[in-house]
């Protein structure tokens, strides 16, 4: 069987784990950990960063720091991961959901603006398949309406738009470092990154469970105690070091996956130019990091049976998400905006092919000869 996906592995995660494991500092924030965030601050470049245990938790870190309340209004796609919805309405916001582009699955910035009203807080674009949104066109919407920007970028790592990587455009971005993203750190992980000066102080102290813990470390404050609402948002030291192994070869893991998903594309051009499939469009201001590959079939009967036919050949394919508004919860706590022309549409033709670090060249063609053979 080849899997849908393997958790990238470098070679040095073992060594890293065994080095936190003897360091007497396993809690987070240790040297590991200090070691990726600058990492991220440097090559991305970002203002601030903080790892945090997943990338639900910078998101909920994120609705906490914009003063998310009950009752207001977040606008986001549907088509995305609970974790957009859930980080917002678990702070009693109500999900304003805005259809999709086609082109890119990414949330239609042409439609954003008519969703806004008093109530709205933020926008949350999601770049799916680390492909970028419109941003110039979302942050100019958000600033004519005095709204926040979080980038939902958990795909994104190392993407970029117009030469700026995702998750820095906005006020908040969260990355994701879960054993199915480009780079993992071991299972779980995730990354928030402060955009505005204004969040840092306080995030620092929300992720502490809302102590002054590492003010009073460096001698800023002389007592340690609670001064705000927090959670428990830092991740093991040994999540930090498995990170940083994938961090020191991200060049390489980079231009693997890079590989691959052109070679998907070129095999696949037959069956795109019979008309018989569509494949990603990447704008051209975009960079993208090969997180995924899909094609789309004419429809859902069509995707059931190319799945079906790949599962028979020993090939673990897979579609993505429910829209989220066609789901019991989303339709408690959100509403769709306006017209669903493509979200639930789309969704349904989607199929996405293994796609993974090192994933060699003959399973590449074997899963590509399996789809041609399919459209015959």
């Amino acid at each position: 069987m080849i899997p849908f996906n393997k958790p990238p592995v470098t070679g040095a995660e073992e060594q890293y784990i065994k080095q936190a494991l003897i360091s007497n500092k396993l809690s987070g924030d240790g040297p590991f950990g200090k070691k990726c965030q600058d990492w991220f601050e440097a090559n991305l470049p970002a203002r601030k960063t903080f790892l945090t245990p997943s990338c639900t938790a910078a998101l909920e870190l994120a609705a906490v720091l914009i003063g998310t309340q009950p009752g207001d209004e977040i606008i986001m796609p549907s088509y995305t991961f609970v974790s957009t919805a859930n980080a917002f309405v678990l702070r009693g916001a109500k999900i304003v959901f805005v259809d999709i582009r086609p082109d890119t699955m990414n949330i239609d910035e042409n439609r954003i603006e008519a969703a806004i009203t008093p109530k709205t807080r933020a926008i949350v674009p999601v770049h799916y398949a680390g492909v970028a949104c419109e941003m110039d066109s979302i942050m100019a919407i958000a600033e004519r309406h005095n709204l926040y920007v979080i980038e939902d970028a958990a795909q994104g790592m190392v993407s970029t738009y117009k030469g700026r990587a995702l998750g820095t455009i906005g006020h908040l971005g969260a990355f994701s470092f879960h054993e199915t993203k480009n780079y993992t750190s071991g299972g779980e992980g995730g990354l928030l990154i402060i955009n505005d000066e204004q969040f840092t102080e306080r995030a620092e102290i929300i992720r502490e469970k809302g102590t002054n813990r590492n003010q009073f470390f460096r001698g800023m404050v002389d007592k340690y105690q609670w001064v705000d609402i927090g959670s428990s948002y830092l991740p093991s030291e040994l999540q930090a070091a498995y990170l940083w192994a994938q961090l020191e070869h991200s060049t390489e893991i980079n231009e693997t996956r890079l590989n691959s998903w052109q070679y998907y594309w070129q095999q696949l051009q037959p069956l795109v130019l019979e008309g018989r499939v569509t494949l990603a469009t990447i704008p051209v201001d975009c960079k993208h990091n090969a997180h995924m590959f899909y094609l789309k079939t004419s429809g859902l009967s069509e995707r059931t049976a190319l799945l079906e036919h790949l599962k028979s050949r020993d090939i673990l394919g897979a579609f993505h998400y429910v829209p989220l508004h066609s789901a019991k919860a989303g339709r408690s706590f959100g509403r769709f905006h306006d017209e669903d022309r493509f979200t639930t549409n789309e969704s349904e033709r989607l199929v996405r092919l293994p796609m993974f670090f090192n994933i060699a060249q003959c399973e590449l063609k074997y899963i590509v000869d399996a789809v041609l053979s399919f459209y015959g």
